[in-house]
């Protein structure tokens, strides 16, 4: 028998939000209800301060969902938005400390991948070079913090739903030697993620924080395009070594790549170096090598802000076929010179000793 919308939420309106009084589905407590056969997930947007208190409501949650016919499993997430804090008082001079970033217990590295605008590459990239540091002997995290288009459980060839012990702690998946956390192996594929910033934000510290990484030496984060809340995020919340930025060698891509720089100057995040994506492509018929996004723009802007230009990925086909087949091209074909740029770039990073 198929499970009833109403009767989910009819269960869940047994449960009281301690905020209000009111029940958490007539509160806005309950959010993204999703129905697919037995399986039924929900979101709890909270106020962070009041995180231990509502553990309980979690678990009082899940136990009603539980208890309907034709349940067969229950994934709540909890995510928090922080209160509306009164007005600053403007006749004191003492300014508020605000905590700074802080470094994530047992990783000792974190590179961001990022890019001004998307289709550049850049979870192509980030999937690539974490394979290539893996095979140098790293241990290597891979955070899919693009959380509105996330690519790499499809890229890493990882499925499954990350398992959850405790409720708590959340248990990563790995292939290829990459221990890989991403929301997209929390929801379907195809299904859109419908979230505001304050959601978005608590979605990228719960896998950070609350991710069991063990001890990495290096945890590559592939941010989304742009310049925006998880960016911010990530580099105000987290002690962050540095960023990587995707760009072709167009000027349009350029122009957003030279925002995406800006920004993490304004966050005091170094930059580590740019990676010049699709530079060339050469026919496998002929021979003939044509600049399909035009030539040396990114090795150009990088030595105009003097950060070094780490790799020139070529438009490659294979490149394409192994990151949609799950098993990067570093992977499928180790010995190939595409994966070569990938792993040269990586021992770049090893000696710059940011990973």
């Amino acid at each position: 028998m198929a499970l009833e919308r109403d009767s989910v939420l009819e269960a869940l309106k047994q449960i009281t939000d301690p905020a209000s009084g009111s029940d958490i589905v007539t509160a806005g407590v309950m959010r993204a209800l999703s129905i697919e056969g037995g399986t039924i997930r929900f979101v709890l947007e909270i106020n962070p301060d009041r995180a231990k208190e509502y553990e309980a409501v979690q678990a009082l949650a899940e136990a009603a969902v539980k208890g309907l016919d034709g349940v067969e499993s229950v994934a709540v997430v909890m995510t928090g938005h922080s209160a509306p804090k009164p007005p600053p008082d403007l006749n004191t001079k003492r300014k508020s400390e605000s905590k700074g970033p802080v470094k994530i217990p047992g990783i000792d590295h974190i590179i961001a991948i990022a890019s001004g605008k998307g289709g550049v590459g850049k979870s192509t990239v980030a999937s690539n070079l974490a394979c290539a540091l893996a095979a140098e002997g790293r241990r290597v995290g891979l955070l899919d913090a693009d959380i509105y288009g996330p690519s790499q459980p499809r890229m890493l060839g990882v499925s499954g739903r990350p398992a959850s012990p405790d409720g708590k702690t959340i248990l990563p998946l790995r292939n290829h030697g990459v221990t890989m956390m991403s929301l997209g192996l929390m929801t379907n594929e195809g299904q859109a993620v419908v979230w505001r910033g304050p959601m978005l934000m608590g979605a990228l510290q719960q896998m950070l924080m609350q991710v069991q990484w063990g001890a990495l030496d290096v945890l590559i984060v592939d941010l989304p395009p742009g310049t925006g809340d998880v960016q911010m995020t990530l580099a105000q919340k987290t002690e962050v070594d540095g960023a990587i930025i995707v760009s072709t060698p167009q000027d349009v891509a350029l122009i957003d790549a030279r925002k995406g720089i800006d920004m993490f100057n304004q966050l005091k995040t170094p930059i580590l170096g740019m990676i010049e994506n699709m530079s060339t492509h050469i026919c496998t018929k002929c021979g003939h090598e044509e600049h399909l996004f035009g030539h040396g723009g990114v090795v150009a802007e990088a030595a105009k802000l003097g950060v070094p230009i780490l790799a020139e990925i070529p438009l490659d086909i294979s490149i394409r076929i192994a990151s949609d087949g799950g098993a990067p091209i570093v992977v499928s074909d180790p010995e190939s010179p595409q994966a070569e740029v990938f792993r040269k770039t990586a021992r770049a990073l090893i000696a710059q000793g940011v990973a």
